[in-house]
């Protein structure tokens, strides 16, 4: 089998593959940020809120981490379109992934939360702080900086699962890599290149997350702690 690698048809459509990248880095982002906050409060409500609230985290958790992603996408994007919600595909993957990513979100909190010593809590309320305070200036901060190393690696994961929303038309990098391959009939070619950009794309996230570690631990890389 005499086969002939040409890579010229592919970087010939570069622009595609930079919109692709674009997207992917997108989407990972609003879901990264939203799926962060949501997932916080969900920890903070199944750690210290009303009992029923508790129960309602904790079954929603239970359901997402049981359940493949591109199930809860089509359900989720084709649901809403059902009952005349007509988004953008990009807005309705965010949507999606928000969902998913939060779930996982609210057990590594929740893992971080319950690690904090309950003496810390009980002085904190001595010097008159309220709950809010306390959960902002002494839980959250400390338990994040213990579950950082997986909060990130969730977060890589949730860069690369962007590719699922290819199967349902987003232009993320995969779904441009895909419509590529149908034109030039280089498959070799295109998943050659489309693994060394998710490969980047991974090292990208992890040297952004490994910078707000900086910014956000500075006691951590005084004692050159590793994150």
């Amino acid at each position: 089998m005499n086969y002939e690698f040409d890579f010229g048809v592919i970087l010939d459509r570069w622009p595609l593959v930079i919109h692709g990248i674009t997207v992917t880095l997108r989407l990972a982002f609003f879901a990264t940020v939203f799926g962060f906050l949501l997932g916080t409060a969900g920890a903070i409500a199944r750690t210290g809120g009303p009992k029923w609230l508790q129960r309602v985290v904790a079954i929603y958790v239970e359901i997402i981490r049981n359940t493949p992603l591109i199930i809860q996408a089509y359900f989720l994007i084709f649901g809403l379109a059902s009952i005349g919600a007509r988004l953008p595909i990009e807005v309705s993957a965010t949507i999606a992934l928000v969902v998913n990513i939060a779930a996982y979100t609210v057990e590594i909190m929740r893992a971080g939360i319950e690690s904090i010593k309950h003496t810390q809590i009980e002085a904190a309320e001595c010097l008159g702080m309220n709950r809010w305070q306390i959960y902002l200036h002494i839980v959250l901060r400390q338990a994040m900086e213990r579950i950082y190393p997986a909060l990130t690696g969730q977060y890589v994961l949730l860069m690369l699962v962007t590719s699922i929303f290819a199967a349902v038309g987003a232009e993320e990098l995969f779904g441009i890599a895909n419509r590529i391959q149908t034109e030039t009939y280089r498959n070799f070619e295109v998943f050659i290149l489309l693994g060394i950009a998710y490969l980047a794309l991974s090292f990208l996230v992890r040297l952004v997350f490994a910078g707000l570690a900086l910014i956000l631990f500075p006691r951590r890389r005084k004692l050159g702690t590793p994150l």
